[in-house]
């Protein structure tokens, strides 16, 4: 971890400001919640070089100057709507179009979306009309940007479209359900599956607030307001457990089985380990023997997590992380109505324009080659194989193809 590397990762998200802590663990937002602290309690030097990366529950701040374009996230080129008119707002004629023109001017309007159209800027949000969800080839969004050299711009069939820092607003308010202990719902997984991700989106689509067995008081502070609630009361929608023991599973009364592919999921929660919920693992890190050590034992733990959640967990419903992924608004529409919530479309929608989260891991910084070795795969796709396999014996469907390394 180096001071760079963390204000890269979070300028390269759209946050305001960068925190590093005891080393090597990076954390970005919008928002400071706590006071100042001496200087000197800030004595940890980055594990990647000789700066100070704060201390022991001390974060060293860095205010990221950011334009509005550099805090906006592409969403990708999609097919023009039938009624525009009614889909977008606000629009306007820009010369020199530019992403950043467009991005300042929908910006100002307080829209979460910036449509490039090639000449003309349209400003609105995700709608039934312009649902984000048939994403197309950016081929078909040329040409480029009279005032960006490397931007596409669009056309009159395909727009390019950036999320604003303007926040939809119709999925952000949550709340406590009523008290109801005896329908406890887990949202189970290994460690590294996207679980902590996974909670921002339902409590979006639920407008409900999502629990956890750990009470974490990093993710409380980043809005999780369920995380410190006793979770036996029911007062949250779902409950975030890693347990993979008979005791800790059978106290709940239903459950969504979070998996995702192991070789990601082992990767994922080594570098949360070495860089904190946003970071990486150094190279030394993977190089080391630490990692072949980590890897085999965890792909075992990966397997024993699954085949007890479906031994013994009552009513399971298996939700895959890449599904989530590539068809977000199909299955959170089956995640809700799994827990016995009314569907709203204008929420799903709403989630559709900011799907990324405080805890999503930034792109940059990602390994550049495959840490697993020959025998180090064989271990794991049998680990793959032998949940498959328990997968079809429960009539659920069996893992993703491309789960199994070649």
């Amino acid at each position: 971890m180096t001071v760079f590397r963390c204000q890269d990762n979070c300028i390269e998200r759209g946050y305001k400001y960068a925190g590093l802590e005891a080393g090597n663990k990076c954390f970005c937002g919008n928002q400071v919640f706590t006071h100042n602290t001496k200087d000197t309690e800030c004595k940890i030097f980055c594990t990647g070089e000789t700066k100070l990366c704060g201390g022991v529950n001390r974060l060293s701040v860095f205010q990221l100057i950011l334009s509005p374009y550099e805090r906006s996230i592409f969403k990708g080129c999609f097919r023009r709507p039938d009624n525009i008119t009614l889909a977008f707002p606000i629009s306007a004629v820009i010369q020199n179009m530019s992403v950043d023109k467009c991005v300042v001017m929908c910006t100002e309007k307080e829209k979460s979306l910036a449509v490039l159209a090639g000449d003309r800027c349209h400003c609105g949000f995700p709608t039934q009309l312009f649902s984000l969800q048939e994403l197309q080839n950016e081929d078909k969004c040329l040409p480029l940007c009279p005032g960006g050299e490397f931007e596409s711009c669009g056309n009159d069939k395909y727009f390019v479209v950036y999320r604003t820092q303007v926040q939809d607003k119709r999925c952000l308010e949550r709340g406590f359900l009523p008290p109801q202990p005896k329908n406890l719902v887990a949202l189970a997984s290994f460690p590294g599956s996207g679980n902590t991700w996974a909670r921002y989106l339902i409590e979006l689509s639920t407008g409900f607030y999502t629990g956890s067995v750990y009470s974490d008081k990093v993710l409380y502070s980043h809005g999780f307001e369920g995380e410190t609630e006793d979770w036996r009361n029911g007062t949250t929608v779902c409950i975030k457990t890693h347990n993979l023991k008979m005791e800790g599973i059978i106290d709940f009364d239903s459950s969504i089985l979070l998996i995702r592919n192991p070789y990601k999921t082992l990767m994922a929660e080594f570098n949360r380990q070495h860089g904190g919920h946003t970071g990486f693992a150094s190279e030394d890190d993977w190089k080391g023997e630490g990692w072949t050590v980590y890897a085999r034992n965890n792909a075992a733990s990966w397997r024993s997590h699954a085949l007890n959640w479906l031994k013994y967990g009552k009513k399971v419903m298996v939700i895959y992380y890449e599904d989530l992924q590539k068809n977000l608004v199909p299955q959170l529409r089956k995640i809700v109505k799994f827990l016995g919530l009314k569907v709203s479309e204008d929420r799903l929608l709403c989630v559709t324009s900011q799907t990324e989260g405080d805890f999503k891991r930034s792109k940059k910084g990602k390994l550049e080659y495959n840490p697993y070795t020959p025998e180090m795969q064989a271990h794991v796709n049998e680990q793959i194989r032998r949940v498959d396999t328990a997968l079809k014996e429960k009539q659920q469907p069996g893992v993703p193809e491309d789960y199994i390394a070649k």
